[in-house]
């Protein structure tokens, strides 16, 4: 410390008499000056350990009160100087940074939407962290950046530089974080896609899954080492380069220690656990070859386009810290250090990782989006292979919408919602006391073959001749005949109303028709319901009683007509 003292300190120049100090063209009280243990050093500062006063001009002090007070002085920490090429560069460096946390953000919004409901085995957050890591990333790039700007700008360093510093190593971690969140939900997505054909196809509790289980614990091990060996330390040191003796005694010791070298290490570490995940869910979710050529081939084939850039950019990061452990011209960490260095191998490597990871997120979809793609696709192929054509949408519509019957509607009933489809509302059924009066209506003629044969004229319903008819072409161009000819009706449709004409008639000439085809039908099974009990008349002309069954014995089998009496 004699011989610092001997080359730094210089004593006060002569005055105008012996108790007086000329500094810069300016007078000053000497007595004063050492009573307040004040020296004057090369740099054109005068300080006592607590105060550090700039003694050059323009900053020069008018004068120092017997008190040690001093009177328009400029204090030795101060930004003097103009923005140098550490600060121009950060800014423009800094805006990169913000621009991409704005893309970042509108990534993550379109990545982190759910679009299926969320599973137990693959969280939610698990696809959002690596766009977390990003923005940590981002923020950090920011402060540290700005922060440099104050670096050239002191007179002697003070709080700015340790910003930078302690920023810019915040900043690493969250760009291998990145690499390693980003590399572990690759693992994660294709083994959703792995199982979302077959759920149970790999097991939970084998050694592939207590490896991804492990693994990232392993990685924010090492992660938190570098965190901890770097970040609670004594950081005034690193201040200490006002002049050169002090830079070689205290700042280039503390920047280069070996926690410092230890702390690189740990991100090396971290760097090949990232490497070694991704060839384990490039083994397991992959196809797979026989024989080490084969399999490194495979490697190199399966590996995504965007890793060969991370993990190569990555490798810098580990690289440029050890680097600057041992090497303090190039270190962010000194003030003098070298520019070209600390902005091509401190904050290009994160950039560009940051920008690797946008235009990933910009050119792929959403990972729900892509699964429900994938399923569609699926489905599509086995329908093929089983030979199923796709349902038309009022099949969908009358399944599960609710507009037709069930999957529990009897044929009788299906027949009913045509008609009243076809009729254009639901007919109103007949009153209780009108179905004996119904029954006891004399028959029609019977119509052989039916099925097979042409029905004559008077056997089709109004409404299904009025169909039926032709319309002139001239009444094609009035919207009445138009609706009078189609009533929103296909061909289909038509043909519906057609058979429902048939087996429920309305016309008053169908009715005994109907009643004749009913007793038919009820000859081979128990008689129909009728308010005539103990020997009355049950409207189809015979006597019946509660307990008799002679009816059903004594008649001839019942004949055939159609495929509708079965």
């Amino acid at each position: 410390m004699a011989l610092l003292a001997a080359r730094d300190i210089i004593p006060f120049p002569a005055g105008a008499n012996s108790s007086d100090t000329l500094i810069s063209g300016v007078h000053l009280n000497k007595t004063t000056l050492e009573f307040w243990n004040y020296t004057l050093f090369t740099n054109n500062t005068i300080s006592n350990t607590s105060w550090c006063i700039l003694a050059f001009p323009p900053y020069t002090p008018a004068t120092i009160l017997n008190n040690g007070t001093w009177i328009n002085e400029t204090w030795c920490y101060r930004p003097i100087y103009p923005i140098g090429t550490r600060g121009g560069v950060g800014i423009g460096f800094a805006v990169l940074y913000a621009i991409g946390l704005a893309l970042t953000l509108v990534v993550l919004h379109k990545h982190g939407k759910l679009h299926l409901p969320a599973e137990k085995r693959f969280y939610p957050i698990g696809r959002r962290w690596q766009w977390y890591w990003a923005l940590f990333s981002c923020a950090a790039a920011i402060i540290s950046l700005f922060t440099s700007i104050d670096v050239d700008r002191y007179f002697l360093p003070e709080l700015p530089i340790i910003l930078t510093s302690f920023f810019w190593y915040l900043m690493q971690m969250g760009a291998m974080a990145l690499v390693w969140e980003a590399a572990r939900h690759w693992g994660s997505w294709m083994e959703r896609q792995f199982i979302d054909p077959e759920p149970f196809v790999l097991s939970q509790n084998d050694r592939r899954a207590k490896l991804e289980f492990f693994v990232p614990l392993v990685f924010y091990l090492w992660l938190w080492l570098n965190f901890f060996l770097i970040v609670p330390r004594n950081w005034g040191k690193i201040e200490h380069q006002r002049y050169p003796e002090q830079t070689i005694l205290d700042a280039i010791p503390a920047a280069t220690d070996g926690r410092f070298k230890a702390a690189a290490f740990c991100l090396v570490v971290c760097w090949l656990i990232t490497f070694f995940y991704l060839r384990h869910s490039i083994k397991h979710y992959c196809p797979r070859s026989q024989g080490f050529l084969n399999r490194t081939v495979g490697l190199i084939r399966f590996i995504p386009w965007r890793f060969y850039f991370l993990l190569l950019i990555s490798a810098a990061i580990p690289t440029y810290q050890a680097l600057v452990a041992w090497e303090f011209a190039w270190s962010p960490l000194n003030v003098q250090g070298l520019k070209a260095a600390i902005f091509a191998g401190g904050y290009t490597p994160t950039l560009l990782i940051v920008y690797v990871q946008i235009v990933y997120g910009f050119i792929t979809p959403n990972e729900d989006v892509e699964l429900k793609r994938q399923r569609r696709v699926r489905g599509a192929d086995i329908d093929a292979q089983l030979g199923i054509a796709p349902k038309p949408a009022w099949w969908w519509r009358v399944r599960h919408a609710g507009e037709g019957g069930g999957s529990n509607e009897n044929m009788r009933d299906r027949i009913a919602r045509n008609v009243r489809e076809v009729q254009g509302g639901k007919p109103k059924p007949p009153a209780f006391e009108d179905v004996p009066t119904m029954r006891n209506e004399p028959p029609p003629p019977a119509i052989d073959n039916v099925e097979m044969g042409s029905l004559p004229p008077r056997q089709l319903s109004q409404q299904a001749t009025d169909l039926l008819a032709p319309v002139a072409p001239q009444d094609f161009g009035s919207a009445r005949a138009m609706a009078d000819r189609y009533q929103g009706l296909g061909e289909r449709t038509r043909a519906m109303q057609h058979a429902a004409g048939l087996l429920f008639p309305n016309s008053p000439q169908d009715a005994a028709a109907a009643a004749r085809r009913r007793e038919e039908l009820m000859m081979d099974g128990p008689p129909p319901y009728s308010e005539a009990v103990g020997g009355r008349p049950n409207g189809l002309g015979r006597e019946i009683s509660g307990t008799s069954t002679t009816g059903s014995i004594n008649s001839p089998p019942q004949q055939i007509r159609s495929m509708l009496d079965v």
